[in-house]
């Protein structure tokens, strides 16, 4: 079995920043692929970011570009998110996955096996 933690959410600003963390243990820690996906109330999830344990690959969702980024760190296994920038449309709950989708299915959420319990981040206006 593979868990995911994730921390560092909480209430900011609009153009404020925020670094999400994702801890993750268990059986090979899952996969070689960890994104974040957020969701809204009213809204589907959305994907934001997705990073490989094994490639250079690192795509991020538009609506977020140039403001977020992903990394990891293998050695302790975990993955962060990087916010800065933050508006109002970014309030969500922020949950880590993980998986082994190809590099054209990273934004697809059905590819991710294990996820973690999510984190929530409030920006206000």
């Amino acid at each position: 079995q593979v868990q995911l933690v994730e921390s560092g959410g909480g209430l900011v600003q609009a153009g404020g920043s925020l670094r999400l963390s994702c801890a993750a243990s268990g059986r090979s820690s899952g996969g070689h692929v960890t994104a974040w996906f957020r969701h809204a109330p009213g809204k589907e999830r959305e994907f934001v970011a997705a990073i490989s344990r094994s490639t250079s690959a690192r795509p991020v969702a538009n609506s977020v570009k140039g403001r977020f980024t992903i990394s990891r760190d293998n050695a302790k296994n975990m993955v962060f998110l990087q916010m800065n920038s933050l508006k109002p449309e970014d309030t969500g709950v922020y949950y880590c996955a993980v998986g082994q989708p190809i590099v054209s299915a990273y934004s697809n959420s059905q590819m991710y096996r294990y996820w973690g319990q999510g984190t929530q981040v409030t920006v206000s206006s």
